[in-house]
């Protein structure tokens, strides 16, 4: 079965072609400030409306209220709503159903018992980001280029489609996926050549070697 790669913090119409090119299922946008791939509502959407038929848009949020996506989901066409922060499993079945996107709900991994609150929503979430939890102190939830114990994950079963995170990158995705047999990517640092600045060749490597 093909893997299915995410490549988010995308922030030009030419990392929206990159990404086409490269097979990418997905394309994430960030709206979050403090990230150096945030985008205002106004590129989004122009991002989402350049984006081909069959590529997924996904919106990353951290902790956004119902004013905030209600200002994002009235502009931008998404196909998924992405919830990175601190969010409850009652605030992600409430997000489903005042929107009716499919939710993603990313959850940091360090330890088995991460893991165990992560099923904690597969009952509300539509799919699961299992992302490296990031250090304390750290200003950003994602998008670290940090990774964690994908043994961790090793006989886990999940009632929802799932996607593996953190600190991948093109050198190291396919050992990542034979680790763990994710079938789902995701990537933002690992496709960059400075903060924020995604590379097409290094986009076109990640998803060959996701499938490699």
């Amino acid at each position: 079965m093909k893997v299915r790669a995410k490549l988010c913090g995308l922030t030009t119409r030419g990392d929206i072609d990159a990404a086409a090119t490269a097979g990418a299922a997905y394309v994430g946008l960030v709206f979050f400030e403090k990230s150096p791939r945030n985008v205002t509502i106004e590129t989004a959407r122009s991002l989402a409306l350049h984006a081909p038929v069959g590529l997924a848009k996904v919106a990353l949020v951290v902790n956004a209220d119902d004013a905030a996506l209600d200002r994002i989901t009235a502009s931008v066409p998404l196909d998924m709503l992405q919830l990175h922060g601190a969010e409850s499993p009652e605030r992600v079945a409430a997000v489903k159903a005042r929107y009716g996107l499919p939710v993603m709900k990313a959850l940091g991994i360090a330890s088995r018992d991460d893991v165990a609150r992560a099923q904690l929503y597969s009952g509300v979430a539509d799919q699961l980001l299992l992302d490296a939890k990031p250090a304390q102190g750290e200003a950003l939830p994602g998008g670290n280029g940090l990774s964690f114990d994908w043994r961790l994950l090793e006989g886990e079963n999940w009632s929802v489609p799932w996607m593996l995170a953190g600190g991948l990158t093109p050198d190291n995705v396919a050992e990542a996926v034979r680790c763990c047999a994710a079938q789902q990517v995701d990537v933002s640092s690992g496709i960059e050549t400075a903060p924020g600045q995604k590379s097409a060749a290094l986009m076109t490597k990640f998803v060959s070697e996701a499938n490699s």
